[in-house]
Formats: structure tokens, sequence, C-alpha cells
């Protein structure tokens, strides 16, 4: 691992030995894609068992018990996603925040496209599909965070959480001299308008709200079909179920067999593809400018240029 990091063998060593007994000794660790904060590895261990461990150092990290909290709700949906063995908030005594979780087989959707046929994608979108009406169904009386660790405010209107999820992002885009000042005087009026725009008559609904094909795992079954194997990294919110289709989308994560699954359960209104849609992918785009510019510049002004007769 990393020295840069200061997560020591010893360090993960401590943390498996916690959860597996004291016999549980690492034979190998890989690292995998992480975030900017967290450090992310498979740990193979002497016995055969694999793991994969999250890990923030030096800093009291709620995300990884929000996480976990995430995980096991949608594990008693039903839903494909790793079973958590572990999770802490670090401590000064104890100064490491982490997740101790399954290791789950598998390839990431992109990959997996790579290797199927065409039949055998479509038929995997549908799974995809499937999965996310399952997450969908999950109602409740307001909207939020799905979260334990602060306890989550709760909204009676759309907007107003919309509002409270984008507004650090909007404060940063509004400053940013990536975008012209045209584009970013029209995204203050789109700001404006929001409870106008994304006014509409469904109820908060359950979404993982980060579905791309790096946080999807597919593999074949035993009779070689393919399925999806896992979801990760979940940003569990209660939201209107429309802005999560709008980011599968706008991503690539889905494909036409996707939707057709998807609206045989739940029709996306006319509403959502002329206005609502535009909204949220734009709003999508912002926060990969802020984190990433480059390419997503271009991509948001043309989000705003589509938006010119809407708004």
């Amino acid at each position: 691992m990393s020295q840069e990091m200061d997560i020591s063998w010893q360090v993960l060593g401590r943390i498996v030995r916690e959860w597996g007994g004291n016999s549980a000794e690492i034979a190998e660790i890989h690292p995998l894609d992480g975030g900017c904060i967290s450090t992310t590895a498979a740990i193979g261990l002497t016995d055969g068992r694999k793991v994969v461990c999250k890990i923030s150092p030096h800093r009291v990290d709620r995300s990884y018990v929000n996480e976990s909290h995430q995980l096991k709700y949608m594990a008693d949906l039903g839903l494909p996603v790793p079973q958590v063995y572990a999770a802490k908030v670090g401590s000064l005594d104890d100064p490491f925040s982490y997740i101790l979780m399954e290791f789950v087989e598998g390839i990431t959707l992109h990959q997996a496209k790579l290797k199927c046929s065409a039949e055998e994608f479509d038929q995997l979108q549908a799974h995809l599909a499937e999965i996310i009406l399952t997450l969908h169904e999950r109602t409740a009386p307001s909207y939020g965070r799905v979260e334990i660790e602060p306890a989550p405010s709760q909204f009676d209107s759309w907007p107003d959480f919309y509002r409270t999820v984008f507004d650090p992002i909007y404060r940063d885009v509004v400053k940013t001299e990536s975008l012209p000042i045209k584009t970013r005087r029209h995204i203050g009026k789109i700001h404006e308008h929001l409870d106008r725009l994304l006014q509409h008559d469904e109820v908060p609904r359950l979404v993982h709200w980060d579905v791309w094909s790096t946080n999807i795992l597919a593999r074949q079954d035993n009779c070689g079909q393919w399925k999806i194997a896992a979801m990760l990294d979940p940003n569990c919110k209660f939201a209107h179920f429309e802005a999560e289709i709008a980011y599968i989308t706008l991503f690539q994560t889905s494909t036409p067999a996707f939707l057709k699954a998807y609206q045989q359960h739940r029709r996306l209104t006319d509403e959502y593809h002329r206005v609502r849609k535009l909204i949220y992918q734009l709003y999508f785009l912002l926060n990969h400018v802020v984190l990433f510019g480059g390419e997503y510049v271009k991509q948001a002004i043309a989000a705003v240029d589509r938006l010119e007769a809407v708004v």
C-alpha cells in the first residue's frame, strides 16, 4: 500500500483480524479504483477468502457507516450488493475510518459489453432495469439522504431538497471561469426557477444516485447467462426517480433495452423528456465540470443551450 497514504500492511491486518479472528492473515493486497479521499483495496487471505477495504487515514469519515447502512438497506430489498462485514468512524485514538465488505467476483458493465453478444447485453440491461425498478419501488413520506450519521434533514418539497444537494456545486459553477459568463447567467436563471421546472406529481422513491458502469459488476451464472452481480458505491437518497434515469442515460450506462424494460412498469412522461431530463442532466454535468473540467465543459454549455427555449 502507498506509504504516502500511511496505510500499512499492519493496519489492514489488524482490521482483517478484528473481523475474521486472529487466524486471519493477509496473503496479498491489490489496489482498486477508489475516491479522492479513500483508498480501496482487494485483500486476499491465506485461507483463500477475499475482502474489500475502503479506508481513509487520519479522518473522521462518516461516509463508511452511511455506505454500510445503504448497502444493508438495499440488501433487505433483495438487491445484489456486497455483504458488509464492518464499518467504523475513525477517532483520535484510532485514526482510520473504513468499511470492510465482501469481494464480489465480476467485471464492470463496460467490460461486460465487450464480452457479450448484442442479445446477451440486452438481457443484462433488462436485468439492470429490473434491479432499478425494485429500488424505485421503495417510497418514503419525504425527500432526503439515506444516512444515519448525522441524522439527515427531511424535505417535503423535491425542488428544496434538490437545491440542497446541488447548491454547493452551483456556488462553484457561478465562480468558475471555465464557463462563459452568458452560460453562467443562464444557469443562474435556471437555478432560480427550479420550483417550476422540477414540479411533478410523484412520491419520493429510493435511488442509488451513482449508477454508472464502474459501479455495476456483471458475471455469467452457472448456465452461462450474464447477470448483474453487484451494485457498488451507493449514495442513496429518497428523490425523484426521473433524476436517476436521467443520470443513467447521460453517462451511457443504459441502452434502449434498459429503457424499454423499465418503461414496461413505469413510464417516462413527455414532460420528463422535454424539460426535467434536461435539467437533471445539466446539473450532473455541472458537478463533473467542478470535479474534472475538460470535456464536460463543452457538454455543459451544450446542455444550457438546449434549455434556452424552456427557461
